[in-house]
């Protein structure tokens, strides 16, 4: 199971708004120049994320919370979201060589259309598994709960020192 820290933003009937930070470890591997990744990493280190969990363990907003994944879900829908548009422009690519061979141009438009119906076949799939509990992060566990404070009033009593 992949977890994640986060924090409860919003209540909504039987669900939360968990937000995390996205971290990375690029900033400790040697190969962090010359790596893919890495430049991925730097652009989206810091940023906040939100998503909705379902919420059996009853956390409130302000919890700190851990969320949870199992890894074959999360290589499942990796290998979704990488391999079906690129299958897709290869068959558009290969499909288009055939029928036009010794063109590049056709070849061209046939990867482009692919690609554009590798990503709709995408978009499609994806809908259909959102109502897929097991793509769904779960609500692991409440680490720390948010303590509400009583409202403190303060009085005026005019300048620093004055009696």
């Amino acid at each position: 199971m992949i977890e994640e820290s986060g924090t409860v933003v919003a209540e909504i009937d039987d669900a939360v708004w968990v937000q995390t930070i996205r971290q990375s470890t690029c900033g400790s591997c040697s190969a962090r120049k010359g790596c893919g990744q890495g430049a991925l990493a730097s652009m989206t280190d810091g940023r906040a994320n939100q998503v909705r969990v379902h919420n059996p363990l009853g956390a409130r907003v302000g919890d700190q919370v851990t969320l949870g994944i199992e890894e074959s879900q999360l290589l499942k829908a990796s290998l979704l979201v990488y391999a079906w548009p690129l299958v897709a422009l290869l068959l558009g690519a290969m499909v288009a060589a055939a029928l036009w061979p010794g063109q590049d141009g056709p070849a061209i438009l046939g990867g482009a259309l692919g690609l554009a119906v590798g990503f709709g076949a995408l978009r499609k799939s994806s809908r259909d598994r959102r109502k897929n509990p097991g793509f769904e992060p779960v609500l692991l566990r409440v680490d720390l709960h948010h303590v509400a404070v009583e409202p403190v009033t303060v009085r005026d009593s005019g300048p620093l020192g004055a009696p």
